[in-house]
């Protein structure tokens, strides 16, 4: 999240907390080191400015008061982030059909977002249908088309039509067969009058609940003044921000929305239909600078797995109490729920420790050679991995087809994860720092 903006943030709290000692130099060179962070990442120098002074302010305020700057910097910076992206709203289904109009600019990827909403509401049981209202780009249609095939919920459109109110009078008797009905406009290079007019003339037919903005990451601290435009012009009800994967001012554009009347709704976090997310501020921070999100983590796994296994999954995950056989499923689980270095950021304290790369960066493959390993041990080996001797070891890599040095390279990854998982759950900040110190980074 962020792109390499989010990796420096991370970077600048492991220097600070490797420490023996954080006394106020190190606290203000920790905090420059925080402000050029947050500059890179588009952030208007006003803002970064104050947030840095009231940082400092409050750190040393609970200095005052006993405690030590190493215990309270990292919850006060988290705090004081999260007042800074502003509040977040979720989307809520109220009335059937449920319309949202989606609005932007060329390159904002509007469409694709279209596809990544549908799915979010299917995963939650909604009967989703999306509607091509482009009539301006080429081969929107086919591309709108292909993303209802992929994510398998309805489509309605005409590629021979070319005025989009007529689609949506046309097919307005369809829309009460669905419970919620997605939109896709036409986008513009810039937001003219002829953009106005249509998506006007499309509202004021189609009454949608939701006219949301989608609006690209990579415009940065523009953001506000485009999120204003589209509000006075269209209404707008709320905004998603695609693409905070691929760029360093994702955080701009977050915080130049807080200016505006449009809140954040969702926000993009990569090219596949899965990477969209509602945009809670506490736990997108969380994620940001390496303290996880487990609840998003559950959510995940809820949607692979049944709620009373998420929940057993969350128990064990939080207690350090992992067996190799829930590793199994953890890994078999996660080939459904997206790349397991991305799922590994919401673990707690993860990304703010110096970690073997391996751990992070696992591809597919190597998960597929995992489970290949396991499904050469006994339901024995698997309860309790602690019996897996050399004879053992030797056994399973010849019926697995690898070596013995593979075999215990899952075994030491088993580990590492299920001592740095283990009480990790509790959401406490202070005790979360503590236990940094317990684990060698100080």
């Amino acid at each position: 999240m962020f792109g390499r903006v989010g990796e420096a943030i991370r970077e600048s709290l492991r220097k600070l907390i490797s420490r023996g000692y954080i006394d106020e130099k190190t606290l203000d060179s920790f905090l420059d080191e925080l402000k050029k962070d947050l500059l890179q990442a588009d952030v208007e120098i006003t803002t970064v400015k104050e947030f840095i002074k009231e940082v400092r302010e409050k750190v040393l305020k609970e200095k005052d008061k006993g405690f030590s700057i190493r215990e309270v910097v990292i919850p006060i910076v988290y705090e004081e982030l999260v007042k800074l992206v502003g509040e977040g709203e979720k989307i809520e289904v109220r009335e059937k059909p449920f319309k949202i109009l989606l609005v932007g600019l060329f390159g904002s990827g509007k469409t694709t977002t279209a596809g990544k909403l549908a799915l979010f509401f299917s995963k939650r049981g909604y009967k989703v249908c999306l509607v091509c209202l482009d009539v301006f780009r080429p081969a929107a249609y086919e591309q709108l088309e292909q993303l209802a095939k992929k994510v398998k919920v309805g489509f309605l459109g005409d590629p021979n039509e070319k005025d989009p109110v007529k689609l949506v009078r046309r097919f307005e008797g369809e829309f009460e067969k669905y419970d919620v009905v997605i939109f896709d406009s036409s986008g513009r290079d810039a937001l003219d009058e002829s953009m106005i007019k249509e998506i006007t003339s499309i509202e004021r037919e189609l009454r949608p609940q939701e006219v949301i903005l989608v609006m690209s990451a990579d415009i940065g601290q523009q953001a506000k003044e485009e999120a204003n435009a589209f509000h006075e012009a269209l209404k707008i009800t709320g905004v998603i921000v695609t693409k905070l994967d691929g760029t360093a001012k994702g955080g701009g554009a977050i915080v130049a929305c807080k200016e505006t009347k449009a809140k954040i709704k969702f926000v993009g976090t990569g090219e596949h239909l899965e990477d969209l997310e509602e945009f809670e501020p506490k736990r997108f921070i969380s994620r940001l600078i390496g303290l996880g999100d487990l609840e998003t983590l559950l959510k995940k796994a809820k949607e692979v797995i049944k709620e009373e296994k998420a929940e057993e999954l969350k128990e064990k995950m939080t207690s350090g109490k992992l067996s190799l056989i829930d590793f199994y499923e953890q890994l078999r689980s996660v080939q459904q729920m997206g790349s397991l270095s991305k799922l590994m950021t919401m673990i707690p304290g993860l990304p703010l420790m110096k970690l073997p790369k391996d751990i992070l960066s696992i591809q597919e493959e190597k998960m597929k050679k995992f489970i290949h390993i396991m499904d050469s041990m006994t339901k024995e080996e698997l309860e309790n991995p602690d019996i897996i001797n050399a004879s053992r070891v030797s056994r399973i890599a010849k019926g697995a087809g690898v070596t013995e040095g593979e075999v215990r390279e899952l075994l030491t990854q088993y580990n590492q994860m299920r001592k740095l998982m283990k009480g990790l759950g509790s959401g406490d900040l202070r005790k979360l720092m503590r236990r940094f110190g317990g684990l060698g980074l100080r």
